[in-house]
């Protein structure tokens, strides 16, 4: 009776016992869980630490190196302005030359031995530099539409022309005209108006006054925006440009004028009016042949980071100033070249 009591006694503790156990293995199942869950949460909050602060240093090493490229720029302008014996700007020049990609450490200086560094910050292997300059004066220049506060009938006969060209409605050259006479008068302090338009600085900010995308892309390779009036440079500009610029011209005659100079650019605008059918259509109140304003731009790619930067200057003899200077992604067609196809 003893020994069944005693049998009984103990039944309780084994039939708990692998409940326990189970219990016991889903606590361990648990915490590792937890353990493997907390671990790979630090592991992706370290490597994503280390992924923006590779990717800041990157941005930062490209920025250097594009005020550099900059730099750079300025000195060939600088030089050109001192060297050029006819006073002339053209696509002859050290400046109008492209820089395609390449790799940053083909410009470095062996003899240092920069370009096989071990500094883990020198990342010389997998940096690609590019840029260009741009003589922004092959452009039709917008703040021409505004002359004496008003708006002048020339250079809205222009910009029609090359809407008209460009298959633009009519309504957009109105629009950016109303609005550069506007902020013209906002910047000369005649206005009071707190709505005044804001003067953009480049064109794809002519989005601020309504106009298109569709229009600002069509127009960016042939229009630009400078701080003063400025002429037409016929050694650099398009087809498009001359021929818009010049009211009753025919493009084919634009044509001969690119033409003409790829051989021989022009030494004053006379030379290039013999070019034409009808020469008192170039006329040196509207053309020129040479520049003051030019962009500079540059790219700098580091593994997956982009960096790209544009700048105006102002060129003047022995002396380049930067005017403005943006960093950050444009649209393709207003970095596009114009001069390139020519």
């Amino acid at each position: 009776m003893k020994a069944i009591m005693t049998q009984h006694a103990h039944q309780p503790h084994r039939s708990s016992s692998p409940r326990e156990r189970g219990a016991a293995l889903l606590a361990a199942m648990l915490t590792v869980a937890l353990v493997a869950t907390f671990a790979a949460s630090a592991m992706w909050q370290q490597w994503r630490a280390i992924e923006v602060e590779s990717a800041e240093r990157s941005r930062i090493q490209s920025a250097w190196i594009l005020v550099g490229a900059l730099d750079w720029s300025r000195l060939i302008l600088r030089e050109d302005s001192l060297a050029r014996n006819d006073s002339t700007d053209n696509l002859t020049e050290p400046w109008s030359i492209p820089l395609e990609e390449a790799r940053l450490s083909t410009f470095l200086s062996a003899q240092n031995n920069v370009s096989q560094a071990d500094d883990a910050s020198a990342q010389t292997d997998n940096a690609f530099l590019s840029g260009r300059v741009t003589d922004m004066q092959s452009r039709m220049n917008l703040t021409n539409l505004v002359k004496n506060k008003a708006i002048d009938e020339t250079a809205l006969a222009q910009f029609e022309r090359l809407f008209s060209y460009l298959g633009l409605q009519q309504s957009d050259v109105t629009l950016i005209s109303s609005n550069m006479l506007k902020a013209q008068a906002a910047n000369s302090g005649d206005a009071q108006n707190s709505a005044i338009p804001l003067m953009p600085q480049t064109i794809s900010q002519l989005s601020w006054w309504g106009v298109s995308q569709t229009t600002i892309a069509r127009i960016a390779p042939h229009v630009t925006i400078l701080p003063m009036p400025t002429k037409v440079n016929v050694n650099t500009a398009g087809a498009e440009v001359i021929w818009a610029s010049a009211v009753g011209l025919d493009m084919s005659d634009a044509q001969r004028i690119i033409q003409a100079r790829s051989s021989n650019y022009y030494k004053t605008v006379a030379v290039a009016a013999k070019v034409l059918s009808k020469p008192e259509l170039m006329t040196s109140t509207l053309f020129d042949v040479s520049s003051d304003y030019f962009e500079v731009r540059g790219r700098m790619r580091i593994d997956q980071t982009i960096v790209e930067e544009r700048s105006l200057v102002l060129k003047q003899r022995g002396k380049v100033r930067t005017l403005w200077r943006e960093r950050g992604g444009f649209i393709r067609n207003e970095s596009a070249d114009a001069m390139g196809k020519s």
